[in-house]
């Protein structure tokens, strides 16, 4: 099947009309973006949006052969004007099958939000999976027994949960060309938005772009070690977590633990669960080592500095005594031994710590060690990933990519 994206924004589009924000005032030119709609094969139009006439006509197409437009999720806006010789736009109920004169074979797929998602086999055989913005399929996709989607277009960004469970069904392969749409202003674009999609294993293409579903295409590799660092309150861990939400069964080592009687370390430790998917699997502990010898899902952990406070409490190097006589190599052998692990580790792994040593000097001998010896795991440990990144303010600067 031949797919032309028509758009690829949101329904009010990008820039959104009036909205003053950072990412809307960049959104211009050539990284403007209509709503997003498709036109498979010249015969089966997903999603009527204004100006598709004069969208396809750019990218070179006529809508003229058009004989069936599908719509998938309510329209709120002013009305769109039904382009001369056209079909009438309508809706598939939801399990139901319809074939087109041209030869596809479209079943529409159930959505946990309002909408309608479309399968769509061609007449060569390729399977295409068409999903509304802000929508997942509710329960299972029926795609049990089937071989995974050739192509995927999805609203990566906004739900990547729905791209998860996707994965986790065997819908969406390694081979499965995920493109996402339905982009809104929550990322600036450019280099940020690659950035983002290639994180979750998909790409974005510009309006008017023209893609082949089951042709090969080498899909986004996201890096199998990330190290993710930052100050307090930076959104170090929330980048962290967002590098992984299109993956399902993360594992989360918390390496924090419990604080009898702090009642605002638990509010702290509350937030962070309640921020993770219900799919993952949290592990409190401080025994990285074995976790990253395992095979399987991908790992987060969070975080490398709580990992040190608890391994120099085991070497006793708060104590300027203990530390002279063997708690220095006790402490460094465990964190070469970490480093160690890093490097040997199969399953993808997001890493998470503070960069310390901007701000100002501690005033004990213990706080200065503390502080020294994080900066020494910290380097350690970006030395064994492919991709390290610092947050400032919430923005992510790229240090090794």
């Amino acid at each position: 099947m031949e797919l032309t994206l028509l758009g690829t924004g949101t329904p009010e589009g990008l820039p959104r009309p009036g909205c003053p924000c950072a990412a809307c005032a960049l959104s211009v030119g050539p990284w403007s973006r209509a709503a997003t709609a498709v036109l498979v094969d010249g015969a089966l139009l997903l999603d009527l949006t204004p100006g598709a006439v004069l969208a396809g006509a750019r990218a070179g197409h006529s809508l003229a052969g058009v004989r069936q437009v599908l719509l998938t999720h309510p329209h709120d806006g002013p009305p769109v004007e039904l382009p001369p010789g056209l079909p009438a736009a309508g809706r598939v109920p939801d399990g139901r099958e319809l074939a087109v004169i041209s030869g596809h074979r479209v079943r529409a797929v159930p959505m946990d939000a309002p909408g309608t998602g479309y399968e769509v086999t061609g007449p060569d055989g390729s399977r295409l999976l068409y999903l509304p913005p802000g929508g997942a399929p509710a329960g299972t996709n029926g795609t049990t027994g089937q071989r995974p989607y050739d192509m995927v277009l999805a609203d990566v960004l906004g739900r990547p949960e729905a791209l998860a469970r996707l994965r986790a069904s065997g819908a969406v392969g390694t081979a499965t060309d995920v493109i996402a749409v339905h982009l809104d202003h929550d990322t600036p674009p450019g280099r940020e938005l690659e950035r983002r999609c290639a994180a979750a294993g998909a790409r974005a293409v510009a309006d008017g772009t023209t893609v082949i579903a089951g042709e090969y295409h080498a899909a986004p590799a996201p890096p199998r070690r990330t190290l993710v660092l930052g100050g307090a309150r930076s959104g170090k861990s929330f980048e962290a977590e967002r590098r992984l939400e299109g993956f399902p069964g993360v594992v989360y080592a918390a390496t924090g633990g419990t604080r009898d009687g702090d009642a605002e370390w638990a509010h702290r430790v509350g937030l962070h669960r309640e921020r993770r998917p219900a799919t993952w699997r949290t592990v409190e502990t401080c025994d990285l080592v074995p976790l990253l010898a395992e095979t399987g899902p991908p790992l987060l952990v969070d975080c490398l500095a709580l990992w040190l406070t608890d391994a120099m409490d085991r070497a006793g190097a708060w104590d300027d005594e203990v530390w002279a006589q063997g708690g220095r190599r006790h402490l460094h052998d465990r964190s070469a031994e970490l480093a160690r692990a890093v490097r040997a580790a199969r399953r993808p792994v997001v890493l998470v710590s503070n960069e310390v040593g901007s701000g100002i000097v501690p005033a004990t001998a213990s706080g200065r060690r503390f502080r020294d010896e994080l900066g020494r795991l910290n380097t350690a440990v970006a030395a064994e990933c492919e991709h390290v990144l610092l947050v400032v303010a919430g923005q992510v600067l790229v240090l090794k990519d």
